[in-house]
């Protein structure tokens, strides 16, 4: 399988937190899985850093190496990705625009989304959902 990470999910996993699912944390480590990470996610966690709203216990520039380390594939923002977006209909709840482009990066690449995010529920037409 080929699954996209969400942010709480990568912080879960590489920090052990058991907030994981037993079956999220499976198919994180099973070999045979692609697990890709996007560059939203450490975007999305610079901000949150700055403002306050996420800590972590190392530098971003350290978590990033760690996420690498995992041999995770970093799924860079591309032109695609970004058209992508305007095709997707969004839940007008659904209002996070990193979890939309997120969702608009696993549509274009086909890969199934790891989260525990109830909002990304309301986009199972799009893109399958696993936790």
């Amino acid at each position: 399988m080929r699954y996209l990470m969400d942010t709480h999910t990568l912080l879960w996993f590489l920090e052990d937190d058991q907030k994981l699912s037993k079956y999220a944390e499976t198919e994180i480590a099973d070999p045979a899985n692609q697990i890709f990470v996007s560059d939203i996610t450490f975007f999305e966690m610079a901000i949150k850093i700055a403002l306050n709203k996420l800590q972590i216990a190392r530098p971003l520039a350290e978590f990033i190496d760690q996420t690498i380390s995992e041999d995770f594939q970093i799924l860079p923002i591309c032109h695609a990705h970004i058209v992508a977006y305007q095709d997707v209909t969004f839940h007008a709840m659904h209002r996070d625009p990193f979890d939309r482009m997120l969702i608009a990066a696993a549509l274009h690449e086909g890969l199934d989304i790891i989260t525990l995010d109830e909002k990304f529920g309301k986009c199972q037409d799009v893109v399958r959902i696993v936790w």
